[in-house]
């Protein structure tokens, strides 16, 4: 049966859970048209981050990729069109540590950017139809995300795999991330976790369809 390979992130920062977590462990076994849905975690810090992943491609060398992480402060759900070779983070990763215009990828040739393999559109169209709020993002940040997205496109470029789809889905923060904004802080948008689940669901069934 074909492979989807699902990840979320850790919580980090102060953001008590992550809802990306909480959306692919719910997905987890999933199978929807005949493509069954692995989802893993990955550590907010860039170097366990690409070493996980490696791992994980390797494992099951899954027909289909989709990369899932927080932005808090986003009001909806967004797919990422580009991701950079670029680290500049803003706050430090899980690990303590900070990088400022350091590269995403050091491999000679590296290319500075590499583009979604996502069916960008037919995604959205799926959430305008079922009334998810969500939008295409011209940005994935310059953190661990980004580093993520990056490296998932360049893994499977150089396994002579870049067929396989591959991409980013950005989502806001639920209740729980909002309800931890201190007060002096100001509110976060958010949407409830059922809602951030049924948007990643929805861009995998439209994923799941595009490999039939």
């Amino acid at each position: 049966m074909p492979t989807l390979l699902l990840t979320g992130f850790e919580p980090f920062h102060t953001h008590p859970v992550n809802p990306s977590a909480e959306a692919a462990g719910a997905l987890d076994g999933l199978e929807v048209g005949g493509v069954r849905v692995q989802s893993a975690l990955l550590p907010v810090e860039p170097h366990a981050a690409a070493e996980a992943l490696r791992g994980l491609l390797a494992a099951h060398q899954p027909d289909a990729v989709l990369l899932t992480g927080l932005a808090a402060g986003r009001p909806q759900v967004t797919l990422e069109r580009v991701a950079v070779n670029v680290m500049d983070f803003a706050i430090p990763d899980n690990a303590g540590q900070t990088y400022r215009d350091a590269p995403a990828c050091a491999d000679a040739g590296a290319p500075a950017a590499y583009l979604s393999t996502l069916p960008l559109r037919p995604i959205l169209a799926a959430w305008r139809e079922a009334n998810i709020p969500g939008d295409i993002s011209n940005t994935a940040g310059l953190y661990v995300c980004n580093f993520v997205m990056y490296h998932a496109l360049h893994q499977l470029a150089g396994e002579g795999r870049a067929h396989v789809p591959c991409g980013f889905l950005h989502v806001p923060a639920n209740p729980e991330v909002a309800l931890a904004v201190p007060e002096d802080r100001p509110a976060l948008p958010y949407l409830p976790q059922s809602e951030i689940t049924r948007a990643v669901r929805g861009a995998v069934e439209v994923l799941a369809a595009s490999l039939s």
